[in-house]
């Protein structure tokens, strides 16, 4: 019995072929969509950026010196997925800031990313708050929280927003860390504010969690003063 074997074809022919079924099975033009597609301008990394921030934080500076330094390491330890690519942020330190409610640690957080991408290295990030992120994890039908908590935790640059706000339980403890060793064993850079004072860490989080969070981040207590309460008030 004779067996033909058939040559491999490229993935991208492939792809291509089956673009082509879809839209011929929906009666559209293959020619239109090329068109269009030739129309639409490229977008830059800081449109991009603005776009992915909240309004508040998109004209945002990073300027404390702490920050600016971990901005300078994050871009150098960027590197190439190939010859002649972009660098890319794919490993690098941490940076933890404490300070009281409005002391504007959020403000620097978005303004290092920023600063980032202005350097000239590709950034691809997330942002969250701890609450949001633990609700958007708690198990409910229709929702893959496993999947959601691997991507936030794969995500190659991710701001982590008032650490320490919500109620604390071994559930919370729980997700935190996973998170958190997740990233201490990848050495994927975070940007991790809370309210609290680091040597209140440990009580909140956990041995375990604080443990990693030691190791992996350089640490920054800001000065105790509520800026939007002083800006409210001039």
């Amino acid at each position: 019995m004779h067996t033909r074997h058939r040559e491999p074809r490229p993935l991208g022919e492939i792809a291509r072929d089956r673009m082509a079924r879809i839209l011929a099975a929906r009666n559209i033009d293959p020619a239109a969509v090329a068109a269009l597609t030739d129309e639409l301008e490229p977008v830059s990394q800081l449109e991009a950026l603005s776009a992915g921030t909240p309004p508040r934080y998109r004209a945002a500076v990073a300027d404390h010196p702490t920050v600016l330094n971990w901005v300078r390491e994050v871009a150098d330890a960027a590197v190439a997925p190939g010859r002649g690519a972009r660098r890319q942020v794919a490993t690098g330190p941490s940076l933890l800031m404490a300070g009281v409610v409005g002391a504007g640690k959020t403000y620097q957080a978005y303004g290092a990313v920023r600063a980032l991408v202005q350097s000239g290295v590709g950034v691809r990030w997330r942002a969250t708050t701890a609450a949001d992120l633990y609700a958007d994890l708690r198990p409910r039908p229709g929702v893959d929280s496993e999947r959601e908590l691997a991507a936030v935790s794969r995500c190659p640059l991710l701001i982590l927003d008032d650490l320490g706000a919500a109620k604390a339980s071994e559930w919370v403890e729980e997700v935190t860390y996973r998170l958190i060793n997740r990233r201490y064993n990848y050495e994927l850079p975070t940007l991790i504010t809370t309210n609290l004072a680091i040597r209140d860490l440990r009580a909140y989080l956990g041995d375990r969690v604080a443990s990693r969070l030691a190791q992996m981040t350089t640490r920054v207590e800001f000065e105790p003063v509520d800026l939007r309460r002083r800006s409210a008030a001039a």
